[in-house]
């Protein structure tokens, strides 16, 4: 990943080999999420919560479990012990020892994944509809019956450590978003990298991986989604069947607690200059509310205002700095609504070869203040909701992201009726409530503005 992708909010994701890549998350917890039918939603009685999503185009299926617990549920000293323990979860049970796991996935022709957030861990199979029943045994199996090693516990902390290495330490793009996230959260644990700090994840053992997972991986604090060939009745005993055995730990709380931030009082800014950039960036990230942490109408204003400042061509951040001005290569807006706490919209520019930063940056104020001052056309803002909403029909072909955002919803804090009524809640977004998130949120007290530039100073490089 170069140093001009958008990185943050970040996810861990594993491929069938086991190895890791780092992956950024998507803007919206709703984009491409609503069908016109309901999913079919149960709890077992031990508290797993199930969502069945039909869809009967091809006889294949995804299942996919999501555990309600991330980066931000860590304990105070243990960085990257959620996305760690992702890695472990595929050292395989007594029953199904090593990969066999894996092993079985491939000979039915499918594929599996696994990826960490702040405020989720998922784990998910897609293969032909037939093989489901075992997908879910062993999916079962691992909730409650994961074998360690110190070997292979070791073993696989030295891989995280690589994949630290390569996705921050020698990515600057990278390093410059874990550095402003940990400027923008003075006091919520989303200030610490979803990987990890590097000091801590040394000093991560066995045991660490064990006690998180006694304490989190529990039937009531998990959310299955079946979505693909499959038939709700049919769920409904599979699943009961299949999970119902599986007791619930009582110990987990009923609400999801962190500190909280403070009200922002400073605008701070973050400056990265390393040798090995090869495109200059510049980035800003607001702390605003985000889905399921906002008052009524303000998750879809931010929708609406993301889109109409950095949603394409025809937005007013890139028509002012890639058009007119014709200071940057491409300027883009994104509101990272899946949160279960407050969350960040970001506004991100490359310059073109020897434009001036400040310069950039004066023009990001001008066009705030324009849409604080002014609130945007009829034309504009029907733009905006009508792409917005486009997303929704564009995505219905893959069971595999219906599943994906309806998982990231239920694990942020929303429910099915929220992901169903998106669409109309973009629709009733007027200019004036546009207008007002922008004044409200696009504060540069509530921001961290970032410079990501090259550094002519010799370097002496630390070995890693």
């Amino acid at each position: 990943m170069d140093s001009t992708t958008r990185t943050t909010p970040s996810v861990e994701h594993r491929t069938d080999d086991g190895t890791s890549l780092h992956r950024p998350d998507e803007a919206s917890v709703f984009a491409g999420t609503v069908r016109s039918d309901r999913p079919a939603c149960f709890t077992l009685q031990n508290g797993l919560q199930v969502v069945v999503i039909q869809d009967h185009r091809t006889p294949v299926v995804t299942q996919m479990i999501w555990y309600k617990v991330g980066s931000a549920d860590e304990p105070p000293g243990k960085s990257g012990l959620a996305h760690f323990l992702e890695h472990l979860m595929f050292k395989g049970t007594s029953k199904h020892p090593g990969d066999e796991f894996s092993k079985a996935v491939l000979r039915a022709g499918g594929y599996q994944n696994a990826f960490t957030g702040f405020d989720f861990t998922s784990y998910f199979q897609h293969v032909p509809r037939e093989h489901l029943g075992k997908m879910m045994e062993f999916e079962a199996d691992r909730m409650t019956g994961l074998v360690l090693k110190d070997e292979n516990v070791l073993s696989e902390r030295d891989v995280v450590l690589e994949e630290f290495n390569m996705s921050i330490a020698n990515q600057p793009g990278n390093r410059l978003a874990e550095q402003m996230m940990a400027a923008l959260y003075l006091n919520h644990p989303y200030r610490h990298p979803i990987i990890g700090w590097r000091q801590e994840l040394e000093k991560l053992t066995r045991e660490d991986a064990l006690a998180f997972y006694r304490r989190f991986y529990a039937p009531n604090n998990a959310i299955l989604i079946v979505a693909g060939d499959v038939a709700t009745k049919e769920m409904r005993s599979m699943v009961k069947e299949t999970f119902g055995g599986i007791p619930a730990q009582p110990s987990i709380p009923q609400e999801r607690l962190r500190p909280q931030e403070p009200p922002p009082a400073a605008q701070r800014s973050v400056t990265l200059a390393d040798a090995r950039v090869e495109q200059p960036a510049l980035r800003r990230y607001y702390l605003v509310p985000s889905a399921r942490s906002a008052a009524a109408g303000e998750g879809p204003a931010l929708e609406v205002l993301e889109q109409l400042m950095g949603g394409g061509v025809n937005s007013y951040l890139y028509l002012s700095l890639v058009v007119e001005k014709q200071l940057a290569v491409t300027a883009r807006a994104s509101y990272h609504s899946a949160a279960l706490d407050p969350s960040l919209f970001e506004i991100s520019v490359i310059p073109k070869p020897g434009a001036n930063l400040s310069l950039i940056e004066r023009c990001i104020d001008e066009v705030i203040a324009g849409i604080a001052r002014n609130p945007a056309s009829p034309e504009d803002l029907q733009r905006a909701k009508t792409r917005l909403i486009a997303q929704v029909a564009y995505a219905q072909d893959s069971q595999e992201m219906l599943a994906h955002w309806y998982g990231r919803a239920l694990t942020t804090g929303l429910c099915i009726e929220d992901v169903q009524r998106w669409p109309d809640d973009v629709r009733a977004v007027g200019a004036q409530q546009v207008h007002e998130a922008a004044r409200k949120w696009l504060d540069k007290k509530r921001a961290v503005t970032g410079y990501l530039v090259k550094d002519s100073t010799p370097q002496h490089w630390e070995k890693l």
